[in-house]
């Protein structure tokens, strides 16, 4: 079976939010194309608490994306976003979630940060996904969403460890930084993972 995973589509990383992507917006329509191809449709939810250690703000004296050490793990201190319960949490209203089969949160934690939809950056704790993959059958996972140097791109790497054949879908996301998504796209080739343009998969 083939899944089709949404990560992190969610208002603060569209423009206007507070950690908006560079047209994160664009990847929309392609996202609503793209689910009916797919039997299976799930996607992660940034859930952070107000007082997470990524936030600059919960660091005095720290500036924004200053990166340091927290807890043995590098950590790049982040604008206030996706907070519980906010409207920068929620979902992105322009997408179709009618078929999403489920949601799994991440970074709830406020100790650490949780770039991948599988593991907290530490691969401390497991968000239960990869069982729930396996547990449907899934051989292939296609990855869409925001953003592709960090949440997408991390998701990708843990996809490939759990064992899945992994897919990027690089028109349906978007990057922070150009250079850290030829960064990315190195780890996951070396990995074994692909590239892929959503009219390939439409193309059927």
């Amino acid at each position: 079976m083939k899944a089709l995973l949404l990560i992190d589509i969610q208002n603060d990383f569209l423009p206007g939010g507070a950690l908006a992507v560079p047209d994160g917006d664009a990847i929309i329509p392609l996202v609503n194309q793209l689910q009916p191809a797919f039997e299976l449709v799930v996607a992660t939810q940034d859930w952070h608490p107000a007082d997470h250690k990524s936030f600059a703000s919960n660091h005095p004296g720290k500036i924004l994306f200053e990166q340091i050490d927290w807890q043995g793990l590098p950590q790049v201190l982040w604008p206030d976003h996706c907070v519980q319960e906010t409207a920068g949490a929620a979902f992105a209203s322009g997408v179709d979630w009618r078929r999403t089969e489920a949601i799994f949160r991440k970074g709830t934690d406020p100790q650490i940060d949780s770039y991948s939809g599988f593991y907290d950056n530490g691969h401390r704790k497991a968000t239960g996904l990869a069982a729930y993959l396996k547990g449907r059958g899934v051989k292939e996972v296609y990855l869409a969403g925001l953003a592709a140097d960090y949440c997408v791109s991390y998701s990708a790497m843990d996809s490939l460890a759990e064992g899945f054949a992994t897919f990027l879908i690089e028109d349906a996301t978007r990057a922070i930084s150009m250079e850290g998504l030829e960064e990315a796209r190195k780890a996951i080739r070396e990995k074994g993972g692909q590239f892929v343009r959503s009219h390939n998969i439409l193309a059927g």
